[in-house]
């Protein structure tokens, strides 16, 4: 599967675009729509770039949630798993409860799990569970644009 135009929105939405390289809640430098392969201080990058990054990143979230996800998805699921993935990383993937769930066919418990990862640096942010609410909304094809 790919990702839909809904589920590149949601992550533009809570990403951002930044063309100048940042440090994100987590100290990793960062650029674009998130992007961190490879970003360091100082580094510029022009809007035509951010969006060719995010399709680079987002080819290759995909393609996790294609290869640890054992159970059939709708568009609207698949898309909150990759938003939830491009901004957990893959390890946090194929070691959280959420997937465990996922895999055992448990579908309504995977907003509830994907709930719970909203800290960084071991503090709770209102932007994860902002994003984590709608990401669960997406998931079960709710109306995530308001959260």
């Amino acid at each position: 599967m790919n990702i839909s135009e809904e589920g590149r929105s949601l992550i533009k939405k809570f990403e951002g675009c930044e063309l100048k390289a940042y440090q994100c809640s987590a100290n990793v430098w960062t650029i674009g729509y998130g992007h961190t392969a490879g970003v360091k201080e100082g580094d510029e990058i022009d809007q035509s770039a951010a969006e060719e990054m995010l399709q680079e990143d987002l080819a290759e979230f995909e393609g996790y949630v294609n290869q640890w996800v054992m159970v059939p998805l709708e568009q609207n699921q698949f898309d909150a798993l990759v938003s939830w993935t491009y901004n957990l990383g893959v390890g946090n993937l194929k070691s959280s409860t959420m997937l465990k769930e996922l895999n055992n066919g448990n579908y309504d418990r995977v907003p509830g799990e994907m709930a719970r990862w909203n800290k960084a640096g071991g503090e709770v942010l209102e932007g994860l569970e902002r994003r984590r609410k709608a990401e669960g909304l997406l998931f079960t094809g709710g109306e995530w644009y308001a959260v």
